[in-house]
């Protein structure tokens, strides 16, 4: 990486300023099988970092007294040769990043692979959008209709794949009403987008092996490329899952990892449970998700992390597709990032590619955020 010959000695930590930004998602987000209705507001912890006289900024979840204790230290106590930062700065590391990003004159993606990314870099991504937003309707046509609609609006804004929320008899619906309206969307989904659309359903765990299984075979005609979270994680009913969808021929792969991951989650991929781990990229963080995707691609397991920023996309092996669940928060303009036939066309601007109204921005911290 050769990070160190690029810092000035004298550079050291000046500034941590911290403030919850708020945005709007394109239409309200429904339920999924374990929440109620998610809203259409966002909150993002945006943290600004001066050093050297230069800024970074990213998603973060530090307190104030953490950053306190971080104000004054020398540049070259945080990054790391080994693994780009030090551990004490992860919690820092999407700005910091973006910081480094800026010094080198390189979007983040190269950083990361030491220029060899082609740009402007091209990511797969897809459409995370179809929650349960058709509880309040009683006819499943109607239902099947109106999911019909937003994989559309989805598929017109350029996607080509689309994550499908289902189990909504675990508990919003009936449980044979709600298993035959989650199979009849899915169905009907893929009457919308076409046959060369990729198709995957989340069930937030909402589901049980046997459900699963219905699910999976009334679906096979729609050709899914994955099921997320069928049931909470475990081995024995992956394995018979397994061992049940290649008597099926059913190619689907299994995903799992988000939220309250089981521990020995990755040994059980790599066992061949699990084809693919979905650790959520903001709190498990860009380091340790290289480190993660090194270890996974030694045994074929595939990495679709939640919450990933398309920059990390090359430099993370077995990386398959980004989620993008799109927000216009005011004061970040990411209009650098365009997505034409399922792919997002990533900016070659430096850092991040998204430009902060700094002076939004301070006006937001002076009224409800914290500097250090």
């Amino acid at each position: 990486m050769n990070l160190l010959t690029y810092l000035d000695e004298s550079w050291r930590i000046q500034r941590i300023e911290h403030v919850q930004m708020k945005g709007e998602r394109r239409r309200l987000a429904g339920c999924n099988a374990r929440l109620g209705v998610h809203g259409k507001e966002v909150r993002f912890p945006l943290v600004r970092i001066t050093i050297g006289g230069m800024t970074g900024f990213g998603w973060s979840r530090i307190t104030r007294e953490q950053a306190a204790a971080l104000i004054g230290t020398p540049v070259r106590e945080i990054f790391s040769e080994e693994q780009w930062i030090h551990d004490r700065f992860l919690n820092l590391q999407f700005p910091l990043f973006d910081w480094l990003g800026k010094v080198r004159n390189q979007p983040v993606y190269e950083l990361l692979t030491g220029g060899l990314a082609i740009s402007p870099l091209k990511v797969p991504c897809y459409d995370t959008s179809l929650y349960f937003d058709d509880l309040h309707l009683s006819s499943e046509r109607d239902a099947v209709r109106l999911l019909q609609e937003e994989a559309m609006q989805g598929y017109n804004e350029g996607f080509r794949a689309f994550k499908i929320k289902v189990g909504r008899g675990a508990m919003h619906m009936d449980l044979e009403e709600g298993t035959k309206r989650d199979i009849a969307i899915v169905n009907g989904i893929r009457e919308a987008v076409g046959p060369e659309c990729k198709l995957m359903i989340d069930a937030n765990n909402g589901y049980n092996l046997n459900l699963t299984k219905r699910v999976l075979t009334e679906t096979a005609s729609s050709q899914l490329s994955w099921i997320e979270e069928a049931f909470h994680e475990d081995d024995s009913l992956y394995r018979n899952l397994k061992e049940w969808m290649r008597e099926q021929q059913l190619n689907v792969l299994i995903t799992d990892g988000e939220g309250h991951a089981a521990q020995p989650i990755v040994d059980w991929a790599e066992q061949g449970l699990i084809d693919a781990i979905q650790y959520d990229l903001l709190d498990y963080g860009i380091v340790k998700w290289i480190k993660l995707g090194e270890r996974l691609a030694r045994s074929g397991v595939h990495a679709a992390p939640h919450f990933a920023s398309a920059q990390a996309y090359p430099a993370i092996p077995g990386f398959m597709s980004v989620e993008w669940d799109e927000a216009q928060i005011p004061g970040i303009d990411a209009s650098g990032y365009a997505i034409r036939d399922g792919v997002v066309t990533l900016p070659s601007t430096p850092g991040f590619g998204l430009h902060l109204d700094e002076a939004y921005y301070e006006g937001k911290v002076r009224e409800s955020g914290w500097t250090v």
